[in-house]
Order: C-alpha cells, then sequence, then structure tokens
C-alpha cells in the first residue's frame, strides 16, 4: 500500500515537472511572437503618425484643423514660450515690392498684415508647401481669401482675391499658383493682403519677408510668446515697439558692432535670439535685443 502511494505521488510530481516545462518552453516560444507583434505594431503606430502628420501640417502643434475660422483656436491652444520657424523653402507670393499698408494700428483697428500692391489678375503663389485650410469669401472683410497651412508651424493667410485657384484639403508646393490678385471685400483698390501667424498669433511679415528685395529676412525665425509686433523704423536702424527694441542688420555688421550700438553685450544677443557667436548674419535680418 505504501509502495504504490509513493508511486502516486511520484507520477503525479513528475506531471507536475512535465506540466511546468511545458508551460516555460510555450512562453519561451510565445516570446519572440510578442516582439514581433510589437515591433509590428511600433510601426504601424509610427506610419499612421506620419500619415496623420501628412495629412495636417504641424499636426502636434495645433489642437485641430477645421475650415470654419480663420485664426481662432479655442482654449485648447497652447502657445509655446518660443519656437524656432525655419524660413527655408520659401517662395515670395507675388514679385511686385510695393508695400501700401505695413502692419499695426490703422484707423482705430489692427492691421494684422501687409499690403502688396497688386495689380487685377496678377499671380498669388503659395508661400511655402502646405494644406490649403480655408478657401472662402468675406464680403465686409478678406473678400475672396486663401488660409494655408504649413510644416514649419505658419499659416498664411492671402485677401482680397478676384480668384481662387485652389480647394480646401488640397496639399499645395511652395511658389504653387494659389489665386488671382483683386480687390475684393473690404478693399479700396487692388493689393493683396498678406498675413502671417503662428497658432492664431500674428506675426509681422516684415519680420519674415523683405518684399523690396524679394527674398526671406533670415534662415530662420524665433517666435517669442506675445513679443511678435516689431514695426520698422525707416530713420534709424533700431527700432523700438511696445514689447522691445529690435535690431536691423546692415551689410558688414557683426554682433561685435551691434553690441557697440544697441549697448546689449554679445551673449545677450545670442541668447535673445537662439543663435551662437558663430552664425551668419543676413542684412535686413532683425535681432530682438531686448
Amino acid at each position: 500500500m505504501i509502495l504504490k502511494c509513493i508511486k502516486v505521488v511520484a507520477v503525479a510530481a513528475f506531471a507536475l515537472v512535465s506540466l511546468n516545462v511545458s508551460g516555460q518552453d510555450l512562453l519561451a516560444r510565445q516570446a519572440p511572437i510578442d516582439k514581433k507583434l510589437k515591433a509590428i505594431d511600433s510601426v504601424a503606430l509610427i506610419r499612421q503618425i506620419q500619415k496623420e502628420m501628412a495629412a495636417y501640417p504641424a499636426y502636434g502643434l495645433y489642437p485641430d484643423w477645421n475650415n470654419q475660422r480663420v485664426h481662432a483656436f479655442g482654449k485648447n491652444v497652447v502657445i509655446p514660450d518660443t519656437f524656432r520657424i525655419d524660413m527655408t523653402g520659401f517662395c515670395m507670393p507675388t514679385t511686385n515690392t510695393k508695400i501700401t499698408s505695413k502692419f499695426g494700428p490703422r484707423r482705430r483697428r489692427m492691421h494684422n498684415g501687409i499690403d502688396v500692391k497688386v495689380y487685377i489678375g496678377d499671380t498669388i503663389r503659395a508661400a511655402f508647401s502646405g494644406k490649403v485650410r480655408m478657401v472662402k469669401y468675406e464680403r465686409r472683410g478678406y473678400g475672396k481669401y486663401v488660409v494655408i497651412r504649413h510644416e514649419n508651424g505658419l499659416e498664411t493667410i492671402y485677401g482680397h482675391l478676384s480668384k481662387q485657384l485652389v480647394n480646401e484639403e488640397q496639399y499645395v508646393e511652395a511658389g504653387e499658383v494659389i489665386g488671382l490678385g483683386g480687390n475684393t471685400g473690404r478693399s479700396t483698390g487692388s493689393h493683396l493682403h498678406f498675413e502671417t501667424r503662428f497658432l492664431g498669433q500674428a506675426i509681422n511679415p516684415a519680420l519674415l519677408f523683405d518684399f523690396e528685395k524679394q527674398d526671406i529676412v533670415a534662415d530662420s525665425y524665433l517666435f517669442l510668446k506675445g513679443k511678435n509686433r516689431y514695426r520698422r523704423s525707416h530713420s534709424s536702424a533700431v527700432a523700438l515697439s511696445g514689447d522691445g527694441q529690435y535690431y536691423k542688420v546692415r551689410k558688414g555688421d557683426s554682433l561685435y558692432k551691434i553690441s557697440k550700438r544697441t549697448g546689449v553685450s554679445i551673449d545677450r544677443l545670442c541668447k535673445l535670439n537662439g543663435i551662437t557667436t558663430r552664425t551668419t548674419l543676413r542684412p535686413n535680418q532683425v535681432l530682438r535685443c531686448s
């Protein structure tokens, strides 16, 4: 009887050991499968994110994509204190160079863009590659206008067009024709109303584009929250606004010369503008000094 019990216990123990080994083997075999599935899931997720980013430029910055309002994104928008905007890969929206109205207060209201003299039918092009968010008409405002969101985070607005040549949700390349110059909406003469905005915040286009020279001001622009309303001054290279002091780089300028003229240390200039002592300064580039 005792031997029988021992035999039963031995068989049971052997069965348990066998079951444990089989379970470990199963887990060992399953582990590579789990890793592979995780890898597949990760690749699929990355592809999905890339697809969404391609579908909606600046996907990580903007809280939504809608075709209802030009520059209001509600309370969900998070505006960073600083953000560097890449200006390379640009195209001037028009070859015309005459500015008829600057950025700033105008007749008791804020003019959030600049007006460039164009004639009815003149070609208007996309300033950067991106996706068309709005193609609409506003009788007492922009007239026929186009809004494009770009990969660098900017949105550009083209107002008072006589004809819109793109559709909402259409992807356009920098330099692609998007409309024709006109005199529609709240306008007293044919011109292009051109705005540059970041997360709904108006930036003076003159900080980014030099229409007279048909070039960008610099290869990048450092957005500073609440401090982007500099108005150009022709009386001095140093200009003051309600947000601080700015300096327009002249040909032959160096950080040392600018430091001497403005009374701001080189280290401070570099910190304010996100540059280094090795950064190449371009004529007409705008530097923040305070």
